[in-house]
């Protein structure tokens, strides 16, 4: 009897989440929310997993989601066992013509699939493409110290309205294609989600991690963060290492029309639909209210 109780409980308490969650899923319906998938969660079968099934309820209750992947970690494996060294310059890797090709090799092959693959087990229909395929995302070198790490000059995204028009989730591996012929950049992921988030003026924009977010100089997590407040942080040191890309994405993509950036801990359990779906949130929001730009987007 004790049990039956416990188990009519947590019911209850599933039903009410359910119900809470009714004026979200109203509000997000029909949306288009680009998700940046990295950190070591990649690196984990039931977070994969996980995610995966979080990615496939968002189709499910009308959301469009958009699957942008890193992969750093599995790059790193593969780039000493073939004993190709790979140095880093403000938290972005240098990639000279061996190490782009082990990049494209690894994000457009090994990573993207077994994402694909994770979402097709979970139930949903996914396609994994490439910043190369039908010229989504053509790029300029970003920099002469980093090589072949490109800056996304132009975006051609109709091919992701396409698929997830057809009910299909796009998953992007962050391999840009180059102004001449048969050039390959390798693209920080999390600059490859904004310019993707910017291009489709996306809803949201959810950037997940393996911190809690945003922290001020007290080493607090910011739940509400301006782009100003982005800028004076950056300046002052707050704001260092592998976060200046992430907040630095978050700028861009909002100038060019994005709605939100959340940069969350992607370690904590169902962290997207917490963000998405409840009054709790997760992670440090960052939105403004100012003009936006015009996105890079060709067609």
């Amino acid at each position: 009897m004790k049990q039956q109780t416990l188990t009519m409980q947590d019911a209850l308490n599933t039903a009410k989440m359910l119900s809470e969650a009714l004026p979200y899923l109203q509000r997000y319906a029909d949306s288009v929310v680009v998700v940046k998938f990295g950190g070591n969660a990649m690196g984990d079968d039931a977070a994969m997993a996980e995610f995966a099934r979080d990615i496939v309820l968002m189709r499910q209750v009308g959301v469009n989601p958009v699957v942008v992947h890193g992969g750093g970690p599995m790059i790193n494996d593969m780039l000493n066992k073939l004993g190709i060294k790979s140095d880093f310059v403000r938290g972005k890797r240098v990639t000279d013509k061996a190490t782009v090709q082990v990049v494209e090799m690894i994000l457009s092959g090994l990573v993207n699939k077994r994402i694909v693959q994770a979402i097709m087990d979970a139930g949903g229909r996914a396609v994994g493409i490439s910043g190369k395929d039908d010229d989504l995302m053509v790029c300029e070198a970003d920099d002469p110290e980093l090589g072949f790490v490109g800056r996304p000059v132009e975006m051609n995204v109709q091919v992701l309205r396409d698929l997830y028009k057809a009910g299909i989730i796009p998953v992007i591996a962050p391999v840009g294609t180059g102004m001449a012929d048969n050039e390959t950049f390798n693209v920080n992921g999390d600059t490859a989600a904004g310019a993707i988030a910017g291009a489709l003026q996306a809803d949201r924009l959810l950037l997940l991690t393996d911190v809690a977010g945003v922290k001020n100089a007290a080493g607090e997590v910011m739940t509400q963060i301006t782009p100003d407040e982005i800028r004076k942080m950056t300046a002052e040191g707050v704001i260092s290492g592998g976060m200046i890309p992430k907040t630095e994405t978050a700028l861009l993509a909002i100038e060019q029309g994005t709605r939100a950036v959340t940069i969350l801990d992607g370690r904590i359990p169902n962290a997207c639909l917490l963000e998405l779906f409840t009054d709790h949130g997760a992670g440090s929001q960052i939105r403004s209210t100012e003009p936006r730009v015009k996105p890079l987007v060709r067609r």
